[in-house]
């Protein structure tokens, strides 16, 4: 038992020692420190992801009111409405207690006075600017961080200064708080795993190609190095300590590295640009025991990487030591078809299930991806190494023979650009999920601004629309506006208010509805989201809104926060025409800076790998090559080399990931109805790979001709 360990801590050492010792080995040291350092950013990502999601259903369910049918046994009314604040959406909670002892949602640590309100810390830093402090009623404090579902969370408390009957339409009635019901941002809450899914295709999957990279870096010395041992006798354990030995020093200094941001947001709240949300660090403080775990986790998953693509000798009998070619194992090309083939089908599954194949079936295809470009490549290797042997080409002889020998080399080259390449396209195809709607909106709001405002209100007796107009600013007039459809479908819509109100947008005054004749821009507004029959009449005495009618308010310019505090007062909501479709947009945009979050993360990662995979090659290329110069007199034999072996592969996987890029993008719009493929962003991010292949080819040659101005024979 005692040689046994004593064994065992000698062959460690042996791997510690390793880790250091050779010229190769520091390229090798610091790719499993980076290789570390991004699978822990990701394992930590997933924790706090996990936790943050967590952490905001426990606070939205102890603030979620809980309703009752019983109104005599309710302790408060209740009514949630929207508002905007810069396109951002956000909720406002209307609360009337009813009894002396009514509970308070958490985040507020005493009931407002009737006509005030308390905003959140976020929506009042943003909608300072807007007059949001007055908007709903004199604001009074902040609501805490028990109350809101995250510290960025925009939110807002209004007791209305005049509590309504208690058979009023549109409230509901709650004993209290502490149920499930979504409210504010919860409304859209959607499970962890959608968000999880796009973190781990954008960010985790370079993390994986960059761990592979990592783990053969170097491995010339180290096969070799597994070769002698092989030949002493050491068997696949031994060979593995060895290993573990090698790489465990990098990688957990790696690891650890990535325990300080993680430090940083349990003990402050941090934001993430640019996103704009903030992590509660409550949460993230919680999640330490499940994320010291991941780490740990993360440690040993690497070791195991390092350990499986270590190449062990393919003759089990014989102890010679010797280099192997590689090949490229079937399995690899049938998991890129089985990715292709969760693409295509995921378009046929309900939308709400179609998200987890898509994402696995894009983790496949853009993984295996260069494994299929290296089988082409290796064939076209094999060509050119016949054509260079029939025309006496040494350069394309040897590149061609390189390239069908070693297709793994073409493989780790050209994984960052082939998932950079796909993950360049997705980003812009994401971003480019506009809308048809949101688009008219934005067309509409650039062309009248804040000019018509839709408000939104309950059923309103003319003399409650009386006072609301009276306390409009000056130059804003009222009308009330009535659609109606006929059996063909075909709808009409009447506006109608005092002769003021039309002749601002430039129409007569008829006592009976008459089509709508003249008027300026606005008026060709309100028919694009109304109907185009437009019929209009003057009334002079206040008029009533029932549930099915609207308002509309035409104002100057400039106008829409008074507008806005006037409609609050009498608990309406006033908002541009189109703002829901604009405001909807604006959301996906905010979702979309996730998406770029992800990729630009992912795209350093694969810049990071391909960098350390170019530089392992130069490393390897130089020493190999250089004895040529001795056979061949000429150090042009270099140049010809690289450019078959290196340059000509990656120009072949750049065709290919083009080519499968153009056909995902294309399908993920098919598939999602909206979007569109920038040509010229493909192009640009194709040319930039045509780029790197003849700069690495470039590299080559000249790293090779370096080393051979100072090759001198040795006896190895």
């Amino acid at each position: 038992m005692t040689r046994d360990r004593r064994l065992w801590t000698r062959l460690l050492r042996i791997g510690l020692a390793a880790g250091r010792g050779t010229p190769g080995d520091r390229l090798r040291w610091w790719a499993l420190f980076a290789a570390a350092a991004t699978v822990a950013l990701v394992v930590l990502g997933t924790v706090a992801a996990v936790a943050t999601h967590q952490g905001r259903e426990q606070r939205n369910e102890a603030r979620g009111p809980i309703l009752t049918d019983a109104r005599q046994d309710a302790a408060l009314m209740y009514r949630e409405v929207l508002d905007t604040v810069d396109e951002v959406q956000h909720s406002v909670l209307y609360l009337v207690p009813l009894t002396d002892d009514a509970p308070l949602p958490p985040g507020l640590r005493a009931w407002p006075e009737p006509g005030q309100a308390v905003l959140s810390p976020e929506l009042a830093a943003r909608g300072r600017h807007l007059g949001i402090h007055d908007r709903y009623g004199e604001s009074t404090g902040t609501i805490g961080k028990d109350g809101l579902a995250a510290p960025s969370e925009r939110l807002a408390y209004v007791r209305p200064a005049h509590a309504p009957a208690r058979d009023a339409e549109g409230w509901w009635y709650a004993e209290g708080f502490g149920k499930a019901l979504p409210i504010g941002e919860m409304v859209d809450q959607r499970p962890v795993t959608d968000p999880l899914l796009t973190f781990w295709a954008l960010t985790g999957v370079p993390a994986l190609a960059l761990s592979v990279i990592a783990a053969r870096v170097g491995s010339l010395t180290r096969d070799r190095r597994s070769g002698l041992l092989h030949a002493l006798g050491a068997g696949r354990r031994h060979r593995a300590v060895v290993q573990v030995g090698e790489a465990a020093a990098p990688l957990v200094l790696g690891t650890l590295l990535m325990a300080l941001p993680q430090l940083a947001a349990s003990r402050w709240d941090l934001r993430l640009p640019p996103t704009g949300y903030v992590l509660d660090s409550r949460d993230i403080r919680a999640a330490w025991p499940t994320a010291s775990a991941g780490l740990l986790l993360s440690v040993l998953f690497l070791l195991a990487v390092v350990v499986l693509t270590h190449r062990a000798p393919r003759d089990r009998r014989s102890t010679r030591p010797g280099a192997a070619s590689s090949s490229v194992p079937h399995w690899r090309p049938a998991c890129c078809g089985l990715g292709v083939a969760l693409v295509v089908t995921s378009q046929y599954l309900p939308e709400r299930n179609a998200l987890a194949p898509f994402a696995l079936g894009t983790v496949l295809m853009w993984g295996f991806l260069p494994s299929v470009a290296a089988l082409v490549t290796r064939r076209v290797g094999a060509g050119l190494a016949a054509r260079g042997a029939r025309t006496g080409r040494a350069g394309q002889l040897i590149g061609g023979r390189w390239t069908a020998a070693h297709p793994g080399v073409v493989v780790r080259l050209a994984l960052a650009m082939v998932i950079g390449l796909g993950i360049v396209a997705q980003l812009q195809v994401w971003n480019s999920r506009l809308g048809e709607q949101a688009e008219l909106a934005r067309l509409t709001q650039a062309r009248i601004g804040d000019g018509v405002l839709a408000v939104q209100a309950t059923p309103m007796a003319p003399r409650a629309v009386d006072a609301f107009a009276r306390t409009l600013p000056d130059g804003a007039f009222l009308l009330k506006r009535s659609t109606t459809y006929d059996d063909q479908g075909r709808g009409s819509t009447s506006l109608q208010g005092s002769c003021r109100a039309l002749r601002s947008l430039d129409l007569e005054c008829p006592a009976q509805l008459s089509p709508a004749t003249g008027g300026d821009r606005r008026i060709e507004e309100i028919r694009r989201w109304s109907t185009p029959d437009i019929r209009v009449r003057a009334v002079a005495a206040p008029f009533g809104l029932t549930a099915q009618d609207s308002a509309l308010v035409v104002a100057e310019r400039g106008r829409l926060s008074e507008v806005k505090r006037a409609a609050f007062a009498v608990l309406a909501t006033a908002e541009p025409l189109g703002d829901t479709w604009a405001s909807g947009a604006a959301g996906k945009a905010r979702a979309n800076n996730w998406v770029l979050l992800y990729g630009v993360t992912g795209l350093a990662v694969l810049a990071l790998t391909g960098g350390l995979g170019a530089a392992a090659e130069f490393v390897r290329i130089r020493g190999v090559l250089a004895p040529l110069t001795v056979l061949t007199g000429s150090r042009s034999v270099f140049r010809s080399v690289a450019f078959w072996h290196l340059t000509l592969p990656l120009l072949v996987a750049t065709v290919v990931a083009t080519a499968v890029t153009a056909w995902h993008s294309l399908f993920f719009i098919a598939a999602a109805g909206e979007g569109s493929v920038s040509w010229t962003v493909l192009v640009a991010g194709a040319l930039g790979c045509v780029l790197v292949a003849l700069l690495v080819g470039a590299l080559g040659a000249r790293s090779a001709i370096r080393a051979a101005r100072s090759w001198r024979p040795t006896a190895d």
